[in-house]
C-alpha cells in the first residue's frame, strides 16, 4: 500500500471536488495534486532523497496536509513535531531524527530559532507563510508549491518508512514510533470501516494535525475524496463557527474539548445540525457530558476510539449505538469498543497466556497497523513488539462479546499494602462528586504500604469541593483498600499531553523525586 495511493485515487475519481472548504473558497483535487507534484519536486530540489526525515513544525492548515502527502511523493518521511514542546525538546527530537530540512509556519520557526544547541543535520526551513527573518536558510512554501518542477510519484510504500511520530510521553520519555506506508493506510481503512466517510463528507480538523489521533481522519477521508475545513488549533468558538460554516460533518474531540464547546455560549446560536460523526478518545466521556452532547447534536454520534501512536493509531472503535446513557446499549458505553477491521486485541497475564474474559490484564495488539518499532531504540522495541503483538502498558478486560474496557496504564495501577488498585477505576467514582470538573489519582510513597492513593481533583467554575466529602463518596461505592486516603483541590487544570491525556508522570514527578519510579 502507498500513502499517495489516496490522494491520486481521490483526484482521478473525484478531481473537481473539494479537499479544502472555508470561509475563503474551496480547493480542487486536481488543483492539491498538483501542488503535491510541485511541493515533492521542490523539496527533490533541495536535495530530500528517498528515506530521508523533513520535521514539519506547524499549526493546523491545508499547508500541513499537502506536506503529508509530499513528503512521500518525493520519496521521504514525516516528522511531525509537536509545538507544545520547548525549543530543547525539539531540538532533542529533531537531532534524534537526524532531520535535514524543516518545513515551519511563523510560529514554528520562532520555536525553532530558539533551538539550542541547533541540530546537526538541519539546514534549511521550508516557511509556510510570511514572517520570516530574511536568513539566506529560509526557502519560501509557496515558491515550491506554485513554480517548482513537478516530479512523478516516487511510488514508496509497503514497509518503506512513512513517518516517525513521536509518543507524547504521558509515563516515559518520548519515542520516535517507526510507521510504514502499509501501517498508515491499514489504520486508515479501519477508520473508515468504523467512520464511513464518503465523497460528501466534512472533516474538521480541530486536535493538533502532528498527531496521529487526527491523522487517522486525514488518511482515510482523503482516501474516500471527501473535504477538509481547519481551524489552527483547538479554540471552542473556532470549532463552533467552522462547524456551522463549512457545514462540517465529521470531528474529532477528547471528552475535556467536548465539555469546552458545550460550555461556550456561542454552542446555543450556531447551526450544529451538519455534524454526523464525533470521534473521541483519552478517556471515557461522563455520562452528564454525554447527556448535554446528544441534547445539542442530535444529529450527531459519538464514537469512542482506543490506540496509541504505536499502532498507527486506532486499535478499537466503539460505535454511536452504545454512546447513550439509557436503554439496553447503554452498559456498553464506558468500553473502547470491538477490535478494529484489521486488528487482533488480546488481554494478557503477566506470564504471557491470555486472560479469561473480565480478566484484568494488559492489552496487546496485532494487525498490518502495528508499527515497525522504535526509531534507533531496539531493547525497547523487543520489549514491546514479542511474538507478532504490541504490547501496550494499557490494561484492560474483554467482556464476553469481545467488547473492551480499560483499567489504566500498567504504571497508573497503585500497589498499595499487597492489593492493586485500578487508577481509572477510582477517577470514574470521583468523576460523579458534584461539581468535580477534572480528577487524576496516583500512587505517592507510603512508609507501611508502599504506596497510597492520592486524588488531584479541579472543581468546575464557581464550585467548591470539599476534600473529605469525596473520600466519603469513594467509601460509599469502593473497597476501602481503594478509597484515596488524601484529596488535594487543584485550582490550575491538570496537565494535558498533545493528545488530550493527562501527564500522570508530571504529577507523580514531586512525589517520587529521588525514588526512580514515575
Amino acid at each position: 500500500m502507498q500513502l499517495t495511493h489516496g490522494l491520486k485515487r481521490a483526484a482521478a475519481t473525484n478531481p473537481q471536488g473539494a479537499i479544502r472548504v472555508s470561509a475563503e473558497g474551496r480547493r480542487t483535487y486536481r488543483e492539491a495534486i498538483e501542488r503535491v507534484a510541485r511541493l515533492a519536486g521542490g523539496l527533490r530540489a533541495m536535495g530530500v532523497a528517498p528515506g530521508d526525515r523533513v520535521g514539519i513544525l506547524a499549526f493546523n492548515s491545508e499547508f500541513y496536509l499537502e506536506c503529508l502527502f509530499a513528503l512521500p511523493w518525493c520519496g521521504a518521511a514525516a516528522v511531525p513535531m509537536n509545538w507544545r514542546l520547548t525549543p530543547r525538546e525539539l531540538a532533542f527530537l529533531m537531532e534524534d531524527a537526524g532531520v535535514g530540512v524543516l518545513i515551519a509556519d511563523a510560529e514554528g520557526l520562532a520555536l525553532a530559532r530558539a533551538m539550542t544547541p541547533r541540530p546537526a543535520a538541519w539546514a534549511r526551513t521550508v516557511l509556510i507563510g510570511g514572517g520570516g527573518d530574511g536568513a539566506p536558510d529560509l526557502v519560501p512554501y509557496e515558491d515550491l508549491a506554485t513554480r517548482a518542477e513537478p516530479i512523478p510519484d516516487a511510488e514508496r510504500g509497503g514497509e518503506d518508512l512513512a513517518g516517525l511520530y513521536y509518543t507524547a510521553g504521558t509515563t516515559s520519555a518520548s519515542k520516535g514510533v517507526m510507521l510504514s506506508h502499509d501501517n498508515i493506510c491499514a489504520n486508515a481503512i479501519n477508520a473508515m470501516a468504523s467512520l464511513q466517510f464518503t465523497e460528501d463528507s466534512i472533516y474538521l480538523h480541530s486536535a493538533p494535525m502532528f498527531h496521529l489521533a487526527d491523522g487517522t481522519s486525514t488518511f482515510a477521508i482523503t482516501m474516500m475524496g471527501g473535504a477538509h475545513a481547519y481551524v489552527p488549533r483547538f479554540d471552542a468558538a473556532a470549532c463552533l463557527a467552522q462547524i456551522e460554516t463549512c457545514r462540517v460533518t465529521n470531528a474529532q474531540f477528547v471528552p475535556t474539548m467536548i465539555k469546552m464547546l458545550l460550555d461556550h455560549p456561542d454552542a446555543q446560536t450556531r447551526d450544529l445540525t451538519s455534524l454526523r460523526k464525533v470521534l473521541y478518545g483519552a478517556s471515557p466521556i461522563e455520562d452528564e457530558t454525554l447527556r448535554r452532547a446528544l441534547t445539542l447534536l442530535p444529529n450527531a454520534r459519538f464514537i469512542h476510539g482506543y490506540g496509541m501512536t504505536e499502532v498507527a493509531s486506532i486499535a478499537t472503535m466503539l460505535p454511536g449505538k452504545y454512546a447513550v446513557t439509557e436503554g439496553p446499549n447503554a452498559a456498553k458505553r464506558r468500553s473502547c469498543g470491538q477490535a478494529g477491521l484489521l486488528c487482533e486485541v488480546e488481554v494478557r497475564r503477566e506470564d504471557g497466556s491470555r486472560a479469561e474474559p473480565g480478566e484484568v490484564g494488559e492489552i496487546a495488539i496485532r494487525g498490518p497497523n502495528v508499527m515497525q518499532g522504535y526509531w534507533n531504540r531496539p531493547e525497547e522495541t523487543a520489549a514491546a513488539l514479542r511474538d507478532g503483538w504490541m504490547h501496550s502498558g494499557d490494561l484492560g478486560w474483554l467482556d464476553e462479546e469481545g467488547f473492551l474496557f480499560l483499567a489504566g496504564r500498567l504504571k497508573d495501577m497503585i500497589k498499595t499494602g499487597g492489593e492493586n488498585v485500578f487508577a481509572i477505576e477510582v477517577e470514574n467514582v470521583i468523576a460523579e462528586v458534584p461539581g468535580v470538573a477534572e480528577c487524576a489519582v496516583i500512587g505517592i510513597p507510603h512508609p507501611q504500604w508502599g504506596e497510597t492513593v492520592l486524588a488531584l481533583v479541579v472543581p468546575r467554575a464557581g464550585a467548591t469541593v470539599d476534600p473529605q466529602a469525596v473520600i466519603d463518596f469513594c467509601r460509599a461505592r469502593l473497597a476501602p483498600y481503594k478509597c484515596p486516603r488524601e484529596v488535594q483541590i487543584r485550582t490550575e487544570p491538570l496537565p494535558l499531553s498533545s493528545a488530550g491525556k493527562i501527564l500522570k508522570r508530571d504529577l507523580r514527578a514531586p512525589y517520587w523525586e529521588g525514588r526512580g519510579a514515575l
